[in-house]
């Protein structure tokens, strides 16, 4: 093991120490926040805070250029003429700077919470992921641009929440956020190739007993419960290697296992408690006091949602790792999960980029404040590693940068590699030294402009590092579960039941005691109590910190819904109509849309996999959840059984279990949905 590790640091030392010739690696490797121009002489980051591009001088950090572009900038990618283009995420826009230019030349519009650029090797297409279109928000689009024109050449729409994407030659592969899967597009066409992967199966065979070779059982829990799986979520950045042979995602798995997750009486989430398909200790791993830690499949691979990066070849097939037989990573292809090899934490992977050579993959890691360097081969590690249950992270090095990075952009030289910070407004120089990459400059670009609190409990909220938070071994932040403060569309299997992540924005959420569920928190200090301690392991926020990071969930802007401002009056007033015929208001109340009471509307899970326990259903039923910014936070329910709203009115209709429904015809029931989703 120590042989393999010295000798991928040398190879490490040696890559960046030279310009490699290989196809594909003309251009600078880059995504999110930050780019490099293509003689490596200038740097650009976006700072959403400020709503600014800086441009800044390679060599020394010195910003050169402030240019103010829309509204909460988050992506940027440079053409090959040199030319910038800003994805504005709030403001439905991509700024255009020309080179050399100190201000915006033009302003395209695009759709609704632009996530994703890209441009074509000519320079004649811009392609711009939106995470939803204007008309449909359950569906997101790629569009493809003229970049001579700015005129719409096609628009496609490709699945819910899409995020990154990525060109091969004629082919662009697009990541779906939520759901957790690719869908491939021809680039040239627009039409769609490819609505989805096997990646689920892959990552499952052993799990699923699919093309079972590793000799073990399908994985089964005692009872009822089901096989232990691990699902992809919150599925970022997506990069191409230089050669176009294998794809690269920066992912997260999510466990379907159960997780003891209730409250401490004697029967914890800790070290005490017993754990249903063994390992050490609860869900902790062996961490005393957490619940939320993953024990067992492939031994310590850290958070219930575990930091990943997933390969695809050039088809868009999974090439990825069976999680439960711990058949670890061919040498061919990177080690699935992020780890390293001196205990630093390693979660929030946010954006990705290859070195010129395509030897050495580089992730911003946002929720642990550094940045990840994978080689892409010879990724084995110890051939006991799969029974003495450690990541494989075989030649992984981590390197600490500045608090929040969200882009990460590689030299074309191979030779440098710049992070920019965004929770402190810093631009990060990180270069090899000897067997190692270091952190050489740190430069601030910018200043806060939102309240210390907020900045604090922003901070807090993302980290899987701080020991108020989270016991740092466990590698689990907030946003693990709450990605941006939203959902991660992911439903937890818990002792308590099955429970759908709730999106935390838009929601007046301070207004809306008792929380959970099952509303066992009267405060949001007993409820950040309870979860950075009992389930994340940390020794918890005093209640002054735990205003921070209320005072921070509730400045985030709401997802962005044209279904406010763009639905017909006549429409709003017919499905206005029938939620006053329904006696929706009953329930759903006041500014907050919930009267913070508890109801059984019938969707208790009483069979199936997962149950609800009777012992946590609390005040005869679950809480009344707030409908406000509901539009897109699919799927519904506590246990996310409806995909769609109005699959949610649907369920138990004709009974009236959720208002007096039934007597709704089919008109008045999508009249309801249209003014639900304005709410």
């Amino acid at each position: 093991m120590k042989t393999r590790l010295l000798t991928a640091a040398l190879t490490f030392a040696v890559i960046l120490g030279c310009t490699p010739d290989t196809p594909g690696g003309a251009g600078t490797s880059a995504s999110g926040s930050v780019a490099v121009s293509r003689d490596d002489s200038l740097v650009y980051a976006v700072d959403p805070d400020l709503d600014t591009l800086y441009v800044v001088k390679a060599n020394d950090l010195k910003a050169i250029t402030e240019v103010k572009v829309g509204k909460t900038p988050e992506k940027i990618v440079v053409a090959p003429d040199e030319t910038i283009y800003v994805a504005n995420r709030f403001g439905r826009s991509v700024s255009v700077v020309r080179k050399g230019e100190a201000a915006v030349s033009a302003t395209i519009d695009v759709g609704i919470e632009p996530v994703g650029l890209a441009v074509s090797s000519d320079g004649r297409t811009l392609f711009v992921v939106n995470s939803s279109s204007r008309l449909d928000l359950d569906v997101g689009t790629v569009m493809a641009i003229d970049t001579a024109t700015r005129q719409i050449k096609w628009e496609t729409p490709v699945g819910p929440e899409p995020r990154g994407i990525t060109l091969l030659e004629g082919k662009a592969m697009v990541t779906l956020f939520k759901s957790g899967d690719l869908v491939t597009l021809d680039a040239v066409k627009g039409t769609v190739l490819s609505n989805g992967t096997d990646l689920f199966k892959q990552l499952n065979r052993t799990a699923l007993g699919i093309d079972n070779r590793s000799g073990f059982a399908p994985t089964q829990f005692p009872g009822n419960v089901g096989p232990q799986t691990r699902r992809p979520r919150a599925m970022h950045a997506i990069i191409a290697n230089p050669s176009g042979s294998q794809v690269y995602v920066a992912s997260l798995l999510s466990t379907d296992s159960v997780l003891n997750t209730r409250p401490d009486k004697g029967f914890g989430g800790g070290s005490a408690a017993p754990s249903p398909i063994g390992g050490s200790g609860g869900f902790t791993g062996g961490v005393s006091g957490a619940g939320y830690g993953m024990p067992g499949g492939c031994g310590n691979t850290g958070a219930v949602a575990a930091p990943a990066i997933l390969t695809f070849n050039e088809k868009g097939e999974a090439q990825v790792d069976d999680v439960t037989s711990c058949n670890f990573s061919v040498s061919e292809r990177p080690a699935m999960f992020l780890g390293s090899n001196d205990g630093t934490a390693v979660q929030g992977p946010t954006a990705i980029a290859s070195d010129p050579s395509g030897a050495f993959l580089f992730v911003a890691n946002r929720e642990s404040n550094n940045v990840s360097v994978i080689p892409t081969a010879g990724a084995l590690g110890d051939t006991n590693d799969r029974f003495t249950g450690k990541i494989n992270t075989a030649g992984q090095q981590t390197v600490k940068v500045g608090a929040g990075p969200t882009g990460v952009a590689v030299a074309r030289d191979g030779k440098t590699a710049w992070v920019f910070n965004s929770f402190d407004h810093t631009l990060s120089k990180l270069e090899a030294s000897g067997q190692a990459v270091k952190q050489t400059q740190v430069q601030s670009l910018g200043k806060d402009v939102l309240d210390p609190g907020i900045v604090e409990g922003r901070k807090l909220f993302f980290s899987a590092t701080d020991t108020r938070m989270n016991n740092p071994q466990l590698g689990i932040s907030c946003s693990t579960c709450h990605v941006d403060a939203r959902e991660d569309g992911h439903v937890w299997n818990t002792t308590e039941g099955p429970r759908n992540t709730p999106s935390l924005i838009g929601k007046s959420l301070g207004k809306t005691a008792p929380f959970h569920w099952n509303g066992e928190f009267a405060t949001v200090s007993d409820f950040m109590l309870h979860t950075t301690r009992d389930r994340m392991g940390g020794t918890g926020p005093d209640s002054s910190v735990a205003q921070h990071i209320m005072a921070f969930i509730e400045s985030v802007p709401s997802p962005d819904n044209p279904y406010k401002t763009e639905t017909p009056a006549e429409v709003l007033a017919r499905g206005h109509a029938a939620w006053d015929k329904a006696q929706c208001g009953s329930c759903h109340a006041g500014e907050t849309l919930t009267d913070n009471k508890f109801y059984n509307v019938g969707t208790y899970a009483v069979t199936g996999q997962v149950v609800d326990h009777q012992e946590f259903l609390f005040h005869s039923g679950l809480n009344t959840p707030s409908l406000l910014n509901i539009a897109r936070t699919a799927p519904f329910l506590h246990d996310g059984s409806a995909p769609t709203l109005k699959a949610r009115i649907l369920i138990g209709k004709d009974k009236n279990q959720h208002g007096l429904t039934s007597g709704l015809d089919p008109q008045e029931v999508d009249d309801l949905v249209a003014y639900v989703r304005s709410l």
